[in-house]
Formats: structure tokens, C-alpha cells, sequence
């Protein structure tokens, strides 16, 4: 399938929070309760239909899935600035994962494409309920002063997922549209766009980009 946008986005959260799950629930529909830490970095790939503003857009997204662990951090930021959107997961169940949500967030404002990047934030393993040690107020109410959006899901049920994805989508599609004129992108912090230059996350022929 050709598509109009290649757009990449950035699975980030301290290891066994879900990051690999959600991924895996979300491109093929299955969920894999057997733990298995990411090594460095991985993705999945998905092509899907996005509306935006009464138009279909053929998407080409890739999910990157990051190590959590400290001593994979040098390695994985250097993907943050490629990325588009970012999905900050933390687990419901596990205390330290939520509180380690604003050094995520230090890392994106040093590492991304700009310091106000896309992000959408989810309490992962919703399922759990009776193992839950973070409050939903209490999550809700974090996120609101960091201005990001937040969303309980279940990479177990599915609970969530694809409308995270989607929330996630039509935030990036905003500022795509508004980068036409001035908006950073990633690749370019710092940096107005010239838009005589090929830009990998414009509209696109055909499936034949090389990215």
C-alpha cells in the first residue's frame, strides 16, 4: 500500500512497564504475558488510515520500542529526535515507574526536536486493578500540570491502545500542519524549515522512500 506520511514515534518508560506489549497489542492484536526485556532498541510497523479534518491519510507508522534500563539511555536518546510523538508509558502497579516519569521527561526536553514535543502519557496494566498502587486522579492530575494528555490502558486487554495511538497521531498531524510555515520538526531543533528541501515526514508519491 502507497502511503501519504511516514511518521515515526518513540515508545519510552522504565523497564517492565509494558513498552513491548503495548506495541505488540496494538500492530498485531496479541499479547504475550511472558517477559522479555528489550536489548537497546527494536520497532514494529503498522500502515493504517488516519482522518484529519474530514480527509483520509494513508500512514506509514513506525514504533520504536526502547530499553528502559540505565545503561541502554546513551543509546536510545539518540533516537529521540528523530521521532514525532512520544508514548510514555508507566506501570499502574509499580510505585518507582510513575515517579520516574518527570527524568523521562527531562530526557525529551534535552533530546527531541523541541522542548514542547508531542506526548501522550499512559498508566499501563489497567488490568490489574487489584494490584493498582497510583490513583487515577493522581496521574490525571500530574499530567495536567506537565500539559500532556493521559490515558489508563492495557496492553493485556487492549484497553485503550488504539486510541492512544490515534490521540497521539492527531497531535502530530496539528503540528505538521502548522510546521508548513515555522514549526520545528525533528532533525531540526533550533532550525526554521526551508521547505524547498525534501522533508521525510511531508506527503510522499509513493512507498519508495528509502526511510
Amino acid at each position: 500500500m502507497e502511503y501519504d506520511y511516514l511518521i515515526k514515534f518513540l515508545a519510552l518508560g522504565d523497564s517492565g512497564v509494558g513498552k513491548t506489549s503495548f506495541l505488540y497489542q496494538y500492530t498485531d492484536g496479541v499479547f504475550n504475558a511472558r517477559f522479555i526485556s528489550t536489548v537497546g532498541i527494536d520497532f514494529r510497523e503498522k500502515r493504517l488510515v488516519h482522518q484529519y479534518k474530514g480527509r483520509n491519510h494513508r500512514i506509514n507508522l513506525q514504533l520504536w520500542d526502547t530499553a528502559g534500563q540505565e545503561r541502554f539511555r546513551s543509546l536510545t536518546t539518540a533516537f529521540y529526535r528523530d521521532a514525532m510523538g512520544f508514548l510514555l508509558l508507566f506501570d499502574l502497579t509499580n510505585e518507582k515507574s510513575f515517579l520516574e516519569i518527570r527524568n523521562w521527561i527531562e530526557q525529551l526536553r534535552m533530546h527531541a526536536y523541541c522542548e514542547t514535543p508531542d506526548i501522550v502519557l499512559c498508566g499501563n496494566k489497567a488490568d490489574l486493578e487489584d494490584r493498582r498502587v497510583i490513583k487515577e486522579w493522581r496521574a490525571k492530575e500530574f499530567a495536567d500540570k506537565l500539559g500532556i494528555s493521559y490515558y489508563e490502558t492495557s496492553a493485556a486487554t487492549g484497553q485503550n491502545v488504539a486510541i492512544v495511538i490515534d490521540a497521539l497521531l492527531e497531535k502530530v498531524m496539528i503540528r505538521m500542519e502548522s510546521a508548513v510555515d515555522k514549526a520545528v520538526l525533528p532533525g531540526r531543533r533550533g532550525r526554521s524549515r526551508d521547505l524547498n528541501e525534501p522533508e521525510e515526514y511531508s506527503p510522499v508519491a509513493s512507498s519508495s522512500c528509502s526511510c
